[in-house]
């Protein structure tokens, strides 16, 4: 299997030059440019499977030009390395808990999985990560790269837009590790670091690599749950179908449950969950795309007006919105019904979510058919969101955390003031 950019087909390239570029020349994203099916058997056994050998029947054609089986197989090991369980919350939906890892949340599978394949390639040059993030991939990224050799990592996030215990995990490591806060919002940090990626005499200077959602080494493992998800619900699914409903900022967790569904896996549809950054909720109702200023909201994790992976969704789809719906739909909800849902579902069903799980239970809620059985992303785990939490649940106990010895690097929203960080 080779890479190709979204916005054109004539070139490919191998998984390790995809991962290694983090964004294509011409600013697209790289795809896989086949998905292969998987065989019905593999799916009909999927329970004999451990959750070690059902990752890598599912990376490894996706991973086979750059990586041995031996070395995949570490990667694996290294990577699912913690608990991914299934939740009953009510009679016919479930909660999938990614928030077991290091940084307690569902990025700490594709940060794990990338920062090993980067230890393998980066072939004792040193390589500079450069990320931005809303919270929870600078948590991740910081943690799965912290100490690997060859590689410095730049985590770009907004002032004051991420909780104290997100800036603690990115701010507290050090060594390879450079926090830089921006004065801005969110899609002022992704254009920063997209402006980099495109800066030919940067790259000409600089060994650079992403580590967002836009990596296809951060992107790819993301599809992992959804398999390991279906094989503990397969024996309560008996004739109903599965339902999976994502929280979605920048879409890389949708992007990925759609190429796991195109391998096969019998998802029968989707539900993009959004805040009040609604780009792609619009999208669906007026099938006009208009990517706007991200809003603050208690979901900051989703707080994206422009979503990076819309691109690569629209290239599975072959830019056929019709064909997309039939896959997938999308609600929107505030930051009140985040907080209703919060006290109902913790007072109604004794579980307790955090804003983004919120919004992806509410919108299964409005959606969930008699005949399906419905699944939704709990991303992170409640506590890093504890302020949150505090408003509508006053005896829930907040992490303490002292940033007082964390360092970070304070600049304003300017490409050369980055600059002068990178060079």
């Amino acid at each position: 299997m080779k890479y190709i950019s979204t916005r054109q087909k004539n070139e490919t390239i191998s998984f390790k030059e995809a991962t290694l570029n983090g964004l294509a020349k011409d600013g697209g994203l790289y795809v896989p440019n086949h998905i292969p099916s998987l065989p019905k058997a593999f799916f009909d056994q999927l329970e004999t499977y451990s959750n070690h050998e059902i990752a890598f029947a599912v990376l490894k054609p996706f991973v086979s030009d750059s990586l041995t089986e031996t070395q995949l197989k570490s990667v694996i090991f290294q990577t699912l390395s913690f608990p991914l369980p299934t939740v009953q919350v009510n009679k016919n939906s479930y909660a999938l808990e990614l928030f077991h890892g290091p940084t307690q949340a569902f990025k700490d599978i594709g940060a794990r999985f990338m920062s090993r394949c980067l230890s393998y390639f980066n072939e004792g040059k040193e390589v500079i990560v450069l990320v931005a993030t809303s919270g929870d991939t600078g948590s991740a990224v910081a943690n799965g790269f912290y100490n690997v050799s060859g590689i410095k990592v730049k985590i770009l996030f907004p002032k004051g837009k991420v909780s104290p215990y997100q800036e603690f995990q990115m701010t507290s490591l050090g060594n390879n590790i450079q926090a830089i806060e921006i004065e801005g919002t969110f899609d002022d940090c992704q254009a920063l670091v997209k402006q980099a990626f495109n800066d030919t005499n940067l790259r000409k200077k600089l060994a650079l690599s992403s580590a967002n959602s836009i990596n296809v080494a951060r992107l790819l493992p993301q599809m992992l749950y959804y398999f390991l998800a279906y094989k503990q619900l397969k024996s309560a699914l008996g004739d109903k179908k599965l339902v999976v409903s994502v929280p979605s900022g920048n879409f890389g967790n949708l992007t990925a449950g759609l190429i796991a569904k195109k391998l096969g896996l019998p998802i029968s549809r989707f539900i993009a969950a959004n805040n009040a950054n609604d780009t792609f909720f619009n999208y669906l109702t007026t099938e006009i795309y208009t990517p706007k200023p991200s809003v603050q909201t208690l979901s900051n994790a989703m707080d994206v007006g422009a979503p990076s992976n819309f691109e690569r969704i629209m290239y599975l789809y072959n830019q056929q919105l019709e064909a997309l719906k039939l896959d997938v739909s999308a609600f929107t909800f505030s930051d009140q019904a985040t907080l209703n849902e919060l006290k109902n579902c913790y007072k109604n069903n004794h579980y307790l979510l955090d804003p983004h799980g919120a919004i992806g239970k509410l919108a299964l809620d409005k959606s969930l058919k008699n005949d399906e059985l419905g699944l939704f992303l709990e991303t992170a785990h409640p506590q890093k969101f504890s302020s949150v939490i505090q408003k509508v649940i006053p005896s829930f106990k907040a992490p303490k955390v002292d940033l007082s010895h964390c360092s970070k690097k304070t600049i304003k929203n300017n490409y050369k003031n980055l600059c002068d960080l990178l060079e």
